[in-house]
């Protein structure tokens, strides 16, 4: 409620007990708030309770971005996988040389479609040129393998770059890098196919025959056994190439 009192000659003036903020113009109004720096500005409208086009494009950033979240490391694939989970493909797709990514991951050989032979293997991977990953499962179901960062040939002697990498999982995925300890990535030959070696054994070893497998730490990629025992029985294998 506001109170008059009367002074002399009867004027009637308002109580100074209600106190009222200094009153500006339009164009002084503006030129304070000109004067905030953008965190005075935020501060003033959120104890104001404004919501401005900045908290909006905010918001709605996050929302997108959590949104897309689950598919950024979901690459399309030209077959389903008979031997990776969902989960799987993402975790090893983070981890794939950069120049992998965007590209949709073709399925260049498995042994459900192509026969347990290594010679076959090496027949799909002519006139490709692009990394390749190779996943086995073994008798115990066990799930590793080996980024290549070329196809697989017939050599005579170890080629390949750092790229090269070794994973498993236990369950969770496990990534073993090129330690710079030596440069033996990938052997191939009609008889077998390798990957690290030094020490006197290599750290993924596969027969003629697509059959029998053995693993061993290596000083070319600083990896344990791969599989639950050094000496494995290959149960399936899928090549994937990136194109």
């Amino acid at each position: 409620m506001i109170r008059f009192w009367y002074g002399k000659k009867g004027r009637k003036h308002h109580s100074m007990k209600n106190k009222y903020n200094l009153v500006v113009s339009v164009a002084e109004y503006h030129r304070r708030i000109d004067a905030l720096n953008s965190e005075e500005l935020r501060t003033l409208c959120r104890r104001l309770k404004i919501t401005t086009r900045e908290d909006i494009n905010s918001k709605q950033g996050t929302t997108i971005k959590t949104e897309l979240e689950p598919e950024v490391f979901r690459p399309n694939l030209s077959d389903p996988s008979e031997l990776l989970q969902v989960e799987q493909i993402e975790k090893l797709t983070k981890k794939l040389p950069p120049r992998t990514i965007g590209y949709p991951w073709t399925l260049v050989y498995s042994t459900a479609k192509h026969g347990m032979s290594l010679k076959t293997l090496y027949r799909t991977m002519m006139g490709l040129d692009t990394p390749v990953l190779l996943v086995i499962k073994d008798s115990d179901g066990q799930i590793f393998g080996a980024l290549a960062s070329e196809p697989f040939k017939v050599s005579d002697g170890f080629y390949g770059t750092g790229e090269t990498f070794l994973f498993t999982f236990t369950p969770d995925l496990e990534t073993f890098m090129w330690t710079g300890d030596n440069m033996f990535f990938i052997k191939g030959d009609m008889d077998a196919l390798a990957f690290g070696g030094g020490g006197g054994e290599f750290a993924l070893w596969l027969d003629g025959d697509l059959y029998h497998g053995r693993s061993h730490s290596c000083k070319t990629f600083g990896n344990p056994t791969l599989s639950k025992k050094e000496d494995f029985i290959i149960q399936d294998i899928e090549i994937w190439g990136f194109e």
